[in-house]
């Protein structure tokens, strides 16, 4: 079986986490409120700082920094995905049927087994990680503009002047970047 490792050095971390079997359920407003009750839970326990975070209806990114000397975003990430599922359940949110290898593992079938994780390593990384955050939901088509997804911190950047209201159109879209004004 292959061997995942993960990064044990640094405090600023990019993660990707997707629902099993690609499942669209994660804008709906009790999926929105799960997420957000289980962060809140989580952080008050282990403490980090959301830098950036998307939510679109089958994956999420974030970008968090976690207290020095401290990178065990593993365990509030199974935490997290954990009280998640239990909110998510209680609401009466549906899941696909659990497999005999998830029953042995005590996995429901809400989230993929594992995520993404990428360290930043510098200021100019950050900024890749997240600019890619803020341009997915138009890298998906969801949208013709950053502007128009409700649910990313974009909201709070063109708030705080780090971004221009009208960053992330289409025509400024090349490839996997945008444009930027300079």
């Amino acid at each position: 079986m292959r061997r995942y490792l993960r990064s044990h050095t640094g405090r600023t971390f990019f993660f990707t986490l997707v629902t099993f079997q690609r499942r669209r359920f994660l804008t709906t407003p009790v999926a929105r409120a799960a997420l957000r009750a289980a962060f809140r839970n989580v952080r008050a326990q282990r403490p980090f700082s959301v830098v950036a975070i998307v939510l679109l209806p089958d994956h999420l990114h974030t970008v968090w920094e976690l207290p020095s000397g401290d990178t065990d975003y593993s365990t509030r990430w199974r935490l997290i995905k954990t009280r998640f599922t239990q909110l998510w359940r209680q609401q009466g949110g549906s899941e696909e049927t659990v497999s005999a290898s998830r029953e042995r593992k005590r996995e429901r079938a809400i989230w993929q087994r594992r995520f993404y994780e990428h360290t930043c390593r510098d200021e100019q990384n950050l900024k890749r990680c997240v600019d890619y955050i803020h341009a997915n939901p138009l890298k998906h088509g969801l949208v013709d503009s950053v502007a128009q997804w409700p649910w990313s911190s974009f909201h709070r950047y063109v708030t705080l002047g780090e971004y221009d209201e009208s960053w992330g159109s289409a025509a400024a879209w090349h490839g996997d970047e945008f444009k930027h004004a300079e």
